[in-house]
């Protein structure tokens, strides 16, 4: 098991993305950003808030169903003080959705009164919709969608290439032009990344993305390992000898009675990405 490996992202093009976004922003009245609600500080861009400046803002912790539900409030109240509209939902079963159009219609309260001074009271709201990789963007704007996937007709100051939904209640959104990235140089990111399938297994050791995982296990949810596999860890154990444990548990034997490290490992994170561990947070405000 290599004990140096960190998680690397190498974007080939972020810097044609971040022209796209500048283009755009005039057409935008407001900025959507999918977080996973899991890893809300690891999983953004730490770019965007200086690309949209001053342009309002909606956060939207995804996956809110396999976070700490307590986490989660404590970071909608973050992203609240910092000025921006926060919701925790689930794209793909719609929870906590139907408070989107509200939210928009609630910050973009100023434009609204804007527009109808200036005589076009029922002027579509623009937003545009961001997020790094598997954070949920494309279930999003399905969701939103519905049916009416089919791009808005074209308009004065709409490039063809851009995408635009409507859906419903004088709202459009535009799915973001080119692929926004995290930032890896804190390795705890890269991590955090990889422990919730954001990163390519095939080039992880899976043991040692385990190993860490479960330092973070052993130190805030030590009774979610109890709970799954009939174990509880010493605070001095080492993550290592926590796998052996689990894999011991589960049966998980090699040839010669050794334990299959690897094959626990991978079980490890399967269970912890699809919430059989329970709601978990691996960040907090």
């Amino acid at each position: 098991m290599q004990q140096d490996q960190t998680v690397q992202w190498f974007p080939g093009h972020m810097a044609r993305t971040r022209r796209q976004i500048r283009e755009c922003l005039p057409l935008v009245d407001a900025v959507t950003e999918l977080l996973d609600a899991r890893i809300p500080e690891s999983s953004k861009n730490p770019e965007l808030s200086a690309l949209i400046g001053n342009k309002p803002r909606i956060v939207l912790l995804n996956k809110c169903d396999l976070a700490d539900a307590q986490t989660t409030k404590q970071w909608l109240s973050h992203f609240e003080a910092m000025g921006a509209g926060a919701l925790a939902v689930d794209c793909r079963s719609g929870k906590g959705l139907n408070a989107y159009h509200g939210l928009v219609r609630h910050i973009l309260a100023d434009k609204i009164r804007a527009n109808t001074e200036k005589g076009m009271a029922g002027k579509p709201l623009r937003v545009m919709v961001v997020g790094i990789p598997n954070t949920g963007k494309s279930s999003f704007i399905n969701r939103m969608a519905g049916k009416n996937r089919a791009k808005v007709a074209d308009k004065p100051g709409v490039t063809r290439q851009n995408q635009w939904f409507a859906i419903g209640n004088g709202i459009e959104l535009l799915d973001t032009p080119g692929v926004l990235w995290p930032k890896f140089d804190d390795p705890k990111v890269g991590d955090r990344l990889a422990f919730i399938g954001s990163v390519k297994d095939e080039i992880l050791d899976s043991e040692l993305m385990a190993v860490r995982l479960l330092e973070v296990l052993q130190s805030d949810y030590a009774d979610r390992l109890q709970q799954r596999y009939g174990i509880l860890p010493t605070p001095d154990a080492q993550p290592w000898e926590v796998l052996e444990q689990i894999g011991r548990k589960r049966g998980m034997l090699a040839r010669g009675g050794e334990i299959d490290t690897e094959r626990a490992a991978n079980m490890l994170l399967d269970e912890y990405r699809d919430g059989r561990l329970g709601r978990i947070s691996l960040e907090k405000p």
